[in-house]
């Protein structure tokens, strides 16, 4: 039994889906139609860059999605390798929950693309720059890290971001409280303390105002039960009821990134293998929290040729 996942920002890079895009017609296919969705280039800009543009949050959103959505289309129509019949769930980091849900036929493609735009941009105007922080904590449990965050708050917000794997949780919230908690984490025995180079502080309350706008954005949404439960980030718990996708949705913007429980839910499950397309970031993170199940990965077309040769 497999899982199919997809992740988080932090996966793209310039010259994403170049390679799939060149071999297939079917990745090809589904690059035009983000573009066609957006109205603009999104796919110039991942293949030609500039870094700094497609690193910005609306922009690197739908892109990642697209890369994974395009190795899910190479997977399905070259290799008859389809998600509904080898996948019992689907998951994805943040905005690879979105791609999971189009991946498993809930949302379309350039529905999908319209909404991470919007949630991207959303996300980068809820906070004006250099407001807010996020800072990674390693080597501290989740709930040692959510005593920290409400311990530094001191009147501002400082929250539990994203739970990831064992010993790596991030916080989130205005920079001066983020300090406080990487300064805390020291003294109750963090491994290290990382700031991370992101221009808004996501998951926590300060991105209010985004999912305000993902809220409208999404009553209007067209959403589909999906083909397999999507097991989600606020929850960790399997969903199909489209009422209940759409909340949890919502919520995701300013809720934590239960990924760590998530895995640990699918394994429960009976999950005995991870399937990651559209990056390499989610494999090391299940490696930590369930060492002996296996995770392949595909960003690529050799990533899908192994992942189809493993899976058909």
């Amino acid at each position: 039994m497999r899982a199919f996942i997809f992740p988080g920002q932090g996966s793209q890079s310039v010259g994403m889906g170049k390679g799939l895009a060149d071999a297939s017609p079917h990745a090809r296919a589904a690059f035009e139609e983000v573009d066609e969705a957006l109205g603009e280039r999104l796919s110039r800009l991942m293949w030609e860059g500039p870094e700094e543009e497609l690193t910005l949050t609306t922009n690197a959103q739908p892109a990642i999605m697209a890369v994974g959505i395009a190795c899910l289309r190479v997977l399905e129509n070259e290799a008859g390798v389809r998600l509904a019949d080898k996948a019992a769930f689907v998951a994805g980091h943040s905005l690879g929950e979105y791609t999971a849900l189009c991946a498993a036929g809930s949302l379309g493609l350039a529905d999908t693309a319209r909404l991470l735009r919007l949630r991207g941009t959303a996300m980068q105007a809820a906070v004006p720059p250099g407001v807010g922080a996020m800072a990674a904590l390693l080597g501290l449990d989740f709930e040692t890290v959510t005593a920290i965050a409400a311990e530094a708050a001191q009147g501002q917000v400082c929250a539990a971001a994203n739970d990831n794997a064992t010993g790596q949780v991030v916080v989130s919230g205005h920079v001066e409280a983020v300090a406080r908690a990487m300064n805390l984490a020291k003294t109750k025995g963090a491994r290290h303390s990382v700031l991370l180079p992101v221009s808004a502080p996501f998951h926590c309350p300060l991105m209010q105002p985004a999912a305000d706008a993902v809220a409208e954005a999404l009553a209007k949404a067209p959403l589909a039960a999906p083909t397999v439960p999507l097991v989600a980030n606020v929850t960790a718990a399997p969903v199909t009821d489209t009422d209940e996708i759409r909340r949890l949705l919502v919520e995701q913007v300013c809720g934590t990134v239960r990924w760590r429980e998530s895995v640990l839910t699918m394994a429960a499950l009976g999950v005995t293998g991870f399937v990651e397309l559209g990056g390499k970031v989610l494999g090391p993170m299940i490696r930590r929290i369930t060492p002996d199940v296996p995770t392949i990965t595909a960003a690529d077309m050799p990533g899908v040729e192994a992942i189809a040769a493993a899976i058909a």
